[in-house]
């Protein structure tokens, strides 16, 4: 087996990676990460994953490179990181009592053979109605600011939620392990 890489400098993704039980190594890629003019949410992600992957490959000639990319969608709006609490409590706000969709997309890059396999894996939360005065109290006790939606679903953000649909919930941290293991296993890697 080649050995495994993981485009990103994320604690979600590294501490998901690893509930895989496979080693591997990080090292963050360097892309530019901006929205383009017209580009759906869907191909953004995609395209950012796979840039992510692909951007190492020179540095990483002998390996299965993984690339994530996750924004999360309240009707046509992409929600990004927040970064400050004004934000996170103005994206809150605007999700109280509606759906919001995470998009993750996930792409593994063989740097050895040229082979990117690439996908999207979506997942919905349905989020609860919330006042201001529990959005910041939960910004307080959180501080979700690096998270896309202003919300640890692998925390107390899953008090907000009313009820969450989806194929595979590790997508709503931000990479896809049902997915991730499909395509690890189209280049021969055995799990478990």
């Amino acid at each position: 087996m080649l050995p495994l890489l993981l485009a990103s400098s994320s604690r979600y993704r590294r501490e998901l990676l690893e509930r895989l039980r496979l080693p591997f190594v990080c090292a963050s890629p360097d892309i530019d990460e901006r929205h383009r003019p017209q580009e759906s949410a869907t191909a953004l992600v995609k395209r950012l994953a796979q840039e992510k992957a692909t951007a190492l490959a020179a540095h990483y000639p002998d390996h299965l490179i993984i690339g994530s990319d996750q924004v999360a969608v309240l009707g046509e709006q992409i929600l990004g990181k927040p970064h400050t609490f004004e934000r996170a409590l103005q994206q809150l706000s605007d999700s109280s009592g509606k759906s919001v969709s995470f998009l993750t997309g996930i792409a593994l890059y063989n740097s050895q053979s040229g082979h990117c396999q690439v996908d999207c894996v979506p997942f919905t939360v349905h989020m609860r109605e919330l006042d201001h005065a529990r959005i910041a109290h939960y910004l307080r006790a959180e501080q979700p600011y690096d998270c896309a939606g202003s919300f640890k679903a692998e925390g107390l953000g899953v008090s907000l939620f009313r009820s969450t649909e989806g194929p595979d919930a590790t997508s709503l941290v931000g990479l896809p392990l049902i997915r991730l293991v499909d395509m690890l296993m189209v280049e021969g890697v055995e799990i478990p």
